[in-house]
Formats: structure tokens, sequence, C-alpha cells
């Protein structure tokens, strides 16, 4: 069997959306699998971010798989790589991860990472084998969004033209406290242009203390109703657990005044303390998977960091 690999295109991404869905719904035991996730989209948003980090595979012209990768400054990770139901186990996956991998070393990130089902060898193996290695739980955490008087926070869309450059230099400070290098101003932009939400910018009098990249509502990696914090980060400082609640705060306020009901977020619970604070704050797991790594040691996630993020 002869496997192409190519950069995905722009006319590909309809049936990569439904390469996703069958995906994941097959493997979940969806009845429908089709249909699942219809109403989210995590591919078209990362390849308008960065075509040339997309990655397709064909089969007699066929496309049957891909592949997206993503660099937040030094640190990289890649996903969701899909392969449709009919070609699962002939060599699609490890066909698409060796670009991806090369791509990685490339842009000379210091730490590769992934996203997957914590109850699956299958997974492990083929990640493992790309040496990646399985590390601390993610779950992905949902609340009820409620409106809250809640002040210290603003909005990125709401930032003049001509101080963004100075607002997304201050998240690059807060990303930098917690790991060297950490920027995703490629997220914080990518809402914005596309529209997909907002970004939650909290601060403590003239000083950032911490940001929050939203998605909001459907065709948005959030789906319907939903108001998914994909990206957080509180400064390390003495403050930080309280500035977190803070933030969470900020979120809900920023779903309410969106009309939206549910929250949801991606903490690894190696960030213990922020674990434990959303716990305590009603937030209850949806899901979980496992955070794998390469190397085989801790990026960003310690018990004293405050940062959500679950990289599916």
């Amino acid at each position: 069997m002869d496997i192409k690999i190519r950069r995905l295109e722009q006319s590909d991404l309809p049936h990569a959306d439904l390469v996703r869905r069958l995906a994941f719904g097959t493997f979940l035991g969806v009845p429908e699998p089709e249909k699942f996730g219809e109403d989210t989209d995590h591919i078209k948003a990362r390849w308008l971010a960065d075509p040339n980090a997309a990655f397709a595979a064909e089969i007699d012209g066929k496309l049957v798989g891909t592949n997206l990768a993503t660099r937040w400054g030094t640190f990289g990770f890649f996903g969701p790589l899909t392969v449709h139901p009919d070609f699962w186990d002939r060599g699609v996956a490890k066909s698409l991860l060796n670009p991806t991998i090369r791509l990685f070393d490339e842009w000379k990130i210091r730490h590769a990472a992934l996203f997957t089902f914590a109850h699956s060898p299958k997974h492990l193996g083929l990640y493992q084998k790309f040496g990646f290695w399985p590390r601390f739980l993610t779950p992905l955490m949902s609340k009820t969004a409620k409106s809250n008087g809640v002040e210290g926070w603003t909005k990125f869309s709401e930032v003049p033209n001509v101080e963004k450059e100075h607002i997304l230099e201050s998240c690059r400070s807060v990303t930098g406290s917690v790991y060297e290098g950490l920027d995703v101003e490629r997220e914080i932009t990518s809402v914005q242009k596309q529209q997909l939400g907002d970004t939650v910018l909290l601060w403590d009098g003239k000083s950032m203390v911490g940001f929050a990249v939203c998605h909001c509502g459907a065709g948005t990696e959030a789906g319907t109703d939903v108001c998914y914090v994909k990206f957080a980060a509180i400064r390390k400082n003495r403050g930080a657990g309280s500035n977190f609640e803070r933030l969470l705060d900020a979120c809900d306020a920023l779903a309410a005044e969106r009309g939206i009901s549910s929250v949801l977020a991606g903490v690894n619970t190696a960030c213990h303390d922020a674990y434990r604070r959303m716990l305590a704050r009603g937030y209850r797991t949806e899901f979980q998977g496992v955070l794998m790594l390469n190397p085989n040691e801790p990026a960003f996630d310690y018990p004293e960091n405050y940062v959500l993020c679950d990289l599916r």
C-alpha cells in the first residue's frame, strides 16, 4: 500500500473534518460516528493559523488521515492526528508522524507533547516509538457559567491596535514565568482574526498577572453553548493561587456576557493546586486523557504552576 504524505490544502478541510469525526466517533463507540463533535472544529482554525504545519495522508488519491502541528515558542505539540477507520493499523499514523517530528526538529523546540487516550495501549505504544512518554492525566472539566462581579479583567478584542503588541509582550512575560520561551501569541491572534471567541486579560493594577484564550460557541473548538479555555496561565508570584481563581471568575463572566451556559477547561493534574481549586469551585471531569512528552520530563506542569491546556 502506497501512502503519500503531503501538505493539507484548504480544499481538503471539509473531508479532513469528516475523517476526524469518524475516527474519534468510531473509537469511542458513538452510534453515529460521523456526527461526533459535529458542532466543533479542531482542524480549520489550526490550518488557518499555520497551513505549513498541517499534513495529509493519501492512498490511491483519497485523503485518509491528517495531523496538525502547533508551535508555542519553545514548546510544540501535535493533534488531532486522525485516520479514517477503514485504514487503521496500516501505518498511516506512523507516516504522518515522521514529517511532524522533523518539523519539531526544524523549529528547535525544547519540549514536544500530545494528548491521547489514557486507556489505550495502542495509542501509547505508537507514540512511545517516537520518544513520547505518558506522564500525568489531563481531565477536561466543566461547570455551569455564572455571572459574577469580578473586576480587574479586560478583553483583547477591546485593545486598540496601537497597544496590541505591548499586550502580547505582557502575555509572553506571563508564559515565560512558567516556562522559558513559551509564547501563545498565535492562539491569541487567531481567536481575534477568526472571531472564535476572545482572550481574557487579568490585571493587578496596571500589571498583567494572567490571561485566558477562550473559544466560544459552535464552529470553534468549544462547541454549542460552551466557552472553552484553550490556554490560560497565571504569572508565577506569591499571589498566583488567588489570581488563578480570579481568572476562572473572569472566564465565567465572559461566558455569561456571551449568553453561554457552560465553561470547559483542561488542566494537567501535575498542576496540583490548580486542579484542586477547580474541583473546589464545582468543576467536574467530563473526560480525561494523558499528556505525553518528549523528552520525558516536566515542561510547564509543576505543582506550583497555574496553567490550563489539554493539547487536544
